[in-house]
């Protein structure tokens, strides 16, 4: 009895590693994919779904602009077969590991750098001469899913006719949330898409809609806000009767709420419409954990506050 039970022990024992070892195997033939803001995080999982293995260095309230690379996250970029990153010096302190990442076997694509400058926003204010928010143009985004298929297809050729099927999934979506976010915008009278916010995060989104955008802060977190900036944001509020100005989720509310101060102080009412996510997404399992679930929200929340 005591040989049977020891051998039926071996045997399961045999039976488990030769499992681990098959699993190890599947999960090395995926192709390991390392990315920065959760935007693009999101992103490339609706791509690549369960062919790849995505590895997120950002998560949830993270602001890139001041984000540095913790040992985990080197050795996550030294095994990455490719890494997907906005660009635009948005994350400006990772910058030099990527450059010491570069290797024949690695491919790095910077999403941002691959749009048309001439389209872009420029800025006598940010290192890279562009806003960097990109992503609050949907078209761009668009563009973001065509360049994550064509990167993916070139590595794990057997699997493009998947990619490509899903990144098409993906983009009818998008245009569904452009459709959806254009009816939401109309309901708001023009005259009041006045957008105020900790920093300038949100001029794509602006130029797409219809809005006007300020920002406490310029295009970076990196720059403080001064108390002239204060003064100067207060004046413009009262002189145009904005009701509400929004925090950020991703940027200390104490800027915004020295704003409110200040406008309050001079005898306007004005009030903190919500918090918007603006270089982070919502906490991952939450709706506004997902790009379209983000920009619905933020919509809804900007144009409820303003009416």
């Amino acid at each position: 009895m005591k040989s049977i039970l020891k051998n039926i022990l071996v045997l399961l024992f045999v039976v488990s590693i030769y499992s681990c070892k098959n699993d190890t195997k599947t999960k090395d033939e995926r192709l390991t994919v390392v990315t920065t803001t959760t935007m693009i995080t999101d992103l490339v999982k609706n791509v690549g779904e369960d062919l790849i293995e995505v590895q997120g260095l950002m998560g949830a309230g993270v602001d890139p602009h001041l984000y540095k690379a913790s040992a985990g996250d080197v050795t996550k970029l030294s095994g990455a077969d490719i890494i997907f990153y906005n660009g635009l010096h948005l994350e400006g302190k990772l910058v030099e590991v990527f450059e010491k990442m570069q290797s024949a076997t690695k491919t790095q694509v910077a999403l941002g750098e691959n749009l048309d400058k001439n389209t872009l926003i420029g800025s006598d204010y940010f290192a890279s001469n562009y806003d960097p928010h990109v992503w609050f143009n949907i078209q761009y985004f668009k563009q973001f899913v065509h360049i994550v298929v064509s990167t993916l297809s070139e590595k794990d050729p057997k699997n493009s006719a998947n990619y490509k099927a899903n990144g098409d999934a993906y983009i009818e979506k998008l245009d569904l949330l452009d459709r959806d976010i254009k009816g939401v915008i109309e309901t708001l009278p023009k005259e009041k898409r006045i957008l105020v916010t900790a920093h300038d995060a949100f001029n794509y989104f602006g130029k797409s809609y219809d809005f006007n955008v300020v920002g406490l802060q310029g295009l970076s977190t990196a720059t403080e806000a001064g108390v002239k900036d204060v003064q100067r944001l207060s004046q413009f509020i009262i002189d145009n009767d904005v009701k509400a100005i929004f925090i950020e989720s991703s940027v200390p509310r104490r800027t915004i709420e020295a704003l409110e101060a200040a406008v309050k102080a001079k005898g306007h009412e004005v009030v903190i419409g919500g918090s918007l996510y603006s270089d982070a997404l919502g906490n991952a399992g939450t709706v506004e954990g997902t790009y379209i679930g983000m920009f619905t929200y933020n919509v809804n929340t900007i144009v409820s506050s303003l009416k």
